[in-house]
């Protein structure tokens, strides 16, 4: 038989609209997958269902000598379920019966007789890496853009389609669920030390090493012995408890059950038989219907939305000039860098640069491990006393102290300097850009990229335009945080922008409830407890109290807020938070928090939870009525990704819709005349549009 006529005889019941089949000289069966119209291999009904008709026909090949699994894709393997599709369930029976149904057909493609592969080469994620585990074998690029894992935790849900079974059964309980659990991804590398893929090689030998295994058939990868006995029922019962302990540390069942489902099922039933795959199935139907889920999902569209912004600009720099040093300069500097970009940074002497070097390299070793390449990135970051590095520049941002006499001086010196097409930033953190632009001959050119510390953890950026901006130069700088992978918020030009402006209320009533006498750790714990990350006394303490204090001085000027006198009295004494050892907390040499003594406290913590929740929603709505952001989908984006505002809740606008703005605001009224306040002219309903 021919190569036409075996490729005829595969494709003979049906076209294919996601799927290319191919037969090349060796008798091998290339399955690639391409979905219609996308640029993004995602799974849904309909890919499935074509895939099962594929296997069907693959169950009676005696044709093939193998199967290899590719993506037709140039942007990687595939990226997963299609999230589309969690709003189109009916219901629970809905959501387990289609999970019931994958899991099924990726039972039948596991059973296949004739050998089967994986070659991925980029992301393979959730679905994506569920639909490659019943592979016989399995072979990834061994670059860090590979990326594999099951990340549907952080979607509230957990994998449905046999990962939270094939997974550990493979590597290994302690392994296995941790990626299960945390929603990690690992790269190819370190996917084949673990067991996960059975080798990892350049892109250049993908082809020959996938085809390498369907010839010559090695041994399948079994699990180890001792991987085989984390699994047995005496071993969960010891493992589960350990797990789950923590597991709480890190994350709360009320706010994020599906950690601690899909734990459950593996403790109760293991990874052995059909009932372990039955209880993922209808344990992640349920999950797909929990507020978490809903609020989730909100979130992974907000983070697309934000991605998407300027997708059309066509923009490629390649030198970024950074002036000052400090934390967050330098940091920008290493974070550009690191992305591969040529970085000069300059301040006014050596010894202040070299601490943001020293920082630099331990960036670079944490997230390249490799030394070849982590001196590659040094190489890039080059010490600019002099500033010769303006003229050259295609991105030139300013990152000097809060004062805007400086700050002007800085722009004059630049922009006599800077080409005429290179962006001008400030990171400013709250003056506006109309006060500082005033000195330059071209005020339009100022735009505003402002940075949230720690710059390596923090993916959010705010994009500030003035009045007079340019918008093919916010277009720009929208581009260019894109490609140092970080996400742009286009916000207006006034006082602490979005961010500071909304989080700023915030810490001051954290500080006037610590002048009422409530211990500043039941303060973070109500708050913790609320779903932030941590507390707004710590928060204080991490990003600086002198940050704080410049900040709230500033904003003060504007909306006549008086600075508490604590924060003055500490930043006095030199008490500015974890970079000193000491602010409102004290930190050891690591800079980790000594634990204080518990404060005694007899009230609900959801008292001060709300009162300090409520602040920040009535900025949260002042903003959106004057316009610092065009909505208020882009306002809870901002505050997600640039305060950790409890994700599960889906935003400060939305979590006040869930619980009825009306009702939030006039518990605020009441709260300011219980203080003998003023209450607010406005009722928030007018602009929760």
């Amino acid at each position: 038989m021919t190569m036409t006529q075996i490729d005829k005889h595969l494709n003979k019941h049906q076209s294919y609209q996601h799927w290319r089949l191919e037969t090349d000289n060796d008798n091998i069966l290339w399955l690639y997958f391409d979905k219609q119209n996308t640029s993004v291999n995602t799974i849904d009904r309909a890919v499935m269902e074509e895939f099962s008709a594929i296997v069907d026909q693959l169950a009676t090949d005696t044709i093939h000598k193998g199967v290899i699994l590719a993506s037709a894709k140039k942007s990687g393997f595939i990226a997963g379920a299609d999230i589309a599709q969690f709003n189109c369930f009916k219901d629970i029976d809905d959501s387990t019966s289609l999970l019931r149904r994958g899991q099924q057909i990726l039972a039948k493609f596991e059973a296949l007789k004739i050998p089967t592969v994986a070659m991925i080469d980029g992301f393979c994620l959730g679905g994506g890496l569920e639909l490659v585990l019943p592979c016989r074998y399995r072979v990834a690029e061994e670059s860090a853009k590979t990326r594999l894992g099951l990340p549907e935790v952080k979607l509230g849900i957990h994998p449905g389609w046999g990962g939270t079974v094939r997974l550990p059964k493979l590597i290994g309980a302690q392994q296995g669920l941790n990626l299960v659990l945390s929603g990690h991804t690992v790269s190819g590398k370190v996917a084949a030390k673990l067991g996960i893929a059975d080798a990892a090689v350049p892109q250049r030998q993908l082809v020959h090493a996938a085809k390498y295994y369907v010839l010559h058939t090695p041994p399948v990868h079994r699990a180890s012995m001792l991987q085989t006995f984390s699994n047995y029922k005496i071993m969960r019962q010891i493992l589960g408890s350990y797990i789950r302990k923590q597991l709480e540390k890190k994350a709360n069942p009320l706010h994020y059950p599906a950690p601690y489902h899909a734990l459950d099922n593996w403790e109760l039933v293991g990874v052995e038989g059909e009932e372990p795959y039955i209880r993922e199935a209808r344990s992640c139907g349920k999950l797909f219907f929990s507020e978490t889920c809903h609020n989730l999902v909100r979130v992974f569209f907000l983070q697309d939305r934000l991605k998407g912004l300027a997708r059309e600009v066509s923009y490629a720099p390649q030198h970024v000039h950074v002036i000052g040093a400090g934390t967050m300069g330098g940091d920008i500097a290493a974070w550009c860098a690191l992305q591969g970009l040529t970085v000069t940074l300059q301040d006014l002497e050596p010894r202040f640069i070299a601490p943001a070097i020293k920082r630099a390299y331990a960036l670079f070793k944490e997230k390249l491990k490799e030394n070849n390449l982590v001196q590659q990135a040094m190489d890039r970051l080059i010490p600019d006393i002099k500033g010769n590095g303006i003229a050259k520049a295609d991105v030139i941002i300013e990152a000097v102290i809060e004062d805007l006499a400086v700050k002007q001086a800085t722009f004059k010196m630049i922009e006599a300097k800077a080409k005429p097409d290179a962006i001008l930033a400030t990171n400013t953190s709250s003056i506006p850009l109309d006060e500082i632009n005033t000195v330059l001959q071209r005020p339009e050119r100022l735009v505003g990229i402002h940075y949230f510390n720690p710059v390596a953890k923090m993916q959010l950026v705010e994009i500030v335009k003035s009045e007079c901006a340019n918008q093919a130069i916010i277009d720009k700088a929208i581009s260019f945080v894109r490609k140092i992978d970080r996400l742009p918020l286009p916000v207006k030009s006034s006082p602490g922008f979005l961010v500071n402006r909304i989080l700023m209320p915030y810490l001051l009533e954290s500080m006037e409830l610590l002048k009422e006498g409530v211990p500043m750790t039941v303060i973070d714990k109500a708050m913790v407890q609320f779903g932030m990350p941590m507390g707004p006394i710590t928060l204080a303490d991490t990003v600086g109290l002198d940050v704080c204090l410049s900040v709230a001085k500033y904003l003060g000027q504007y909306f006549h807020t008086p600075v508490p006198q604590r924060l003055l009295d500490l930043v006095d004494q030199r008490k500015l938070g974890r970079k000193t050892g000491a602010g409102f907390y004290q930190y050891d040499k690591r800079g980790k928090q000594i634990k204080p003594e518990e404060g005694s406290y007899d009230q609900p913590l959801d008292q001060i939870s709300n009162r300090l929740v409520l602040r920040m929603l009535n900025e949260a709505f002042a903003c959106l009525r004057e316009g610092v952001v065009a909505d208020g989908d882009l306002l809870d984006a901002g505050m997600i990704f640039g305060t950790g505002f409890a994700p599960f809740r889906g935003g400060p606008i939305h979590y006040a819709k869930s619980q009825g703005i009306h009702e939030l605001y006039q518990q605020f009224v009441q709260q300011q005349q219980a203080r003998g306040e003023q209450s607010e002219e406005h009722v928030w309903d007018e602009v929760a549009v």
